[in-house]
């Protein structure tokens, strides 16, 4: 399936942006492999979680109300953050991918959910923190982070991208200050010290 993937990604999204889901396929696997999880799965979803990222605005709400996804007033306004949702929709109908967690790593790895898989939560990591996202100290921080906690690494990388979102006065999700607090309240739990990085850019 992965040759079948690949040959729909070349036709779909550009070069720089197929470099970007490689290298969250690959450190999704890295990551899945070090927490123990299912590297196949983890797989599976870094190559498809950006299936839909260049489709129209239209086209995602289209395809999220006939899938009868709830579409609040930020994602309206926003129709880009649905293409998590959308890519998942297509790995479904497209490539026939049945498994539930795959399915959901894919759904999640923008907005992220509380009480999400550590799948999801590798992924989630692995989208904004795989090579070619930059080589700065915050970010290689922010990586052996992911290797030891992956709770920790989905907070801080919440952080990083919503202050990057408030810098800009963009639009934020609920759901996206939902997941960063129920990381930041597991991490706390643990006994993980909770420090917080400057605030740059990550592009979803």
């Amino acid at each position: 399936m992965r040759d079948r993937v690949l040959a729909w990604l070349a036709d779909n999204v550009p070069p720089p942006r197929l470099r970007h889901i490689l290298g969250v396929e690959a450190m999704a696997v890295e990551l899945a492999d070090h927490h123990g999880l299912d590297a196949e799965k983890a797989a599976q979803a870094g190559l498809m979680h950006d299936l839909a990222k260049y489709f129209k605005p239209q086209k995602l709400l289209g395809m999220a109300r006939e899938e009868g996804l709830e579409i609040d007033s930020v994602l309206e306004a926003n129709p880009h953050l649905l293409h998590a949702d959308v890519s998942a929709i297509v790995a479904r109908d497209q490539f026939e991918v049945r498994d539930a967690e795959v399915l959901q790593a894919i759904r999640n790895h923008t907005l992220g959910r509380p009480a999400m898989s550590l799948l999801c939560c590798a992924v989630f990591v692995a989208d904004s923190l795989e090579p070619s996202r930059g080589d700065t100290a915050e970010l290689n921080a922010m990586r052996q982070v992911s290797r030891q906690n992956l709770y920790q690494a989905v907070w801080r990388t919440s952080d990083y991208s919503l202050g990057f979102l408030l810098e800009t006065r963009q639009m934020i999700h609920p759901r996206t200050i939902l997941t960063r607090n129920w990381a930041l309240q597991l991490t706390a739990l643990q006994g993980q010290k909770v420090t917080s990085p400057e605030n740059r850019c990550i592009s979803a």
